[in-house]
């Protein structure tokens, strides 16, 4: 496949999201070395989960003390999403086997999302393969030099770098904010969260909040 930024605006789009998405897998590369994970640990975070709310929720559950099992049903939970634009683009994609498995891997918040704005199943397809790989490369590169500097500097909490996870989970959430009904139920789920964090394990507050969301979901 040939790539023309310049010429095409599918590709054009599709570069631009995956490098702008990519450098953001620096901060979680801080903050799996921050949470005490290893370099390769945090690297193989992203080469094989490759879901950044995922992959945030692991390395801040288990990096306050939170048990494995938390951390992974929070995760699961969080990427949820992927499996639900997997039935959307499989009619589009049309692919089966090794190929199938490849795109499972791709399919994402913003190779969906770039694929869905384009107007035809050709343009839909390669916004789809342009945007995923891009950001699985990307991603993986700057989560490697986010770790990797973590580790020069010595102690990251020194940095503030233990602010990473948090600061990262504002900033997935934020854009997606577009009505007072999802600001409520943010907000709730904040104030939820945090009454439980002083008693509950960590990773379960996290885990209690999704039962803000079904009682939303049955109620609307």
């Amino acid at each position: 496949m040939s790539i023309n930024p310049k010429k095409n605006p599918v590709d054009r789009t599709a570069v631009s999201v995956a490098f702008t998405v990519g450098l953001y897998g620096a901060a979680f590369g801080a903050a799996g070395v921050t949470a005490g994970f290893s370099i390769l640990q945090t690297c193989l975070l992203s080469i094989l989960l490759f879901s950044g709310a995922s992959q945030f929720a692991v390395v801040g559950i288990m990096g306050a003390g939170g048990a494995a099992i938390s951390a992974i049903a929070t995760a699961t939970l969080l990427g949820f999403r992927n499996a639900l634009y997997g039935l959307q683009m499989a009619p589009i994609l049309k692919v089966s086997g090794l190929k199938r498995v490849l795109a499972a891997q791709i399919t994402i918040d913003e190779s969906t999302a770039v694929a869905t704005l384009q107007e035809n199943d050709e343009d839909r397809k390669r916004g789809f393969y342009i945007t995923g790989v891009g950001v699985y490369i990307f991603w993986n590169l700057f989560t490697y030099l986010g770790a990797l500097g973590a580790s020069a500097i010595g102690d990251p909490s020194v940095w503030g770098l233990d602010a990473a996870v948090p600061a990262a989970f504002c900033g997935l959430i934020w854009p997606r904010l577009k009505h007072k009904k999802q600001f409520l139920v943010s907000a709730i789920a904040i104030a939820w969260a945090l009454l439980l964090t002083p008693i509950a394990p960590a990773g379960i507050p996290i885990i209690t909040t999704v039962l803000l969301a079904v009682i939303f979901g049955v109620k609307k």
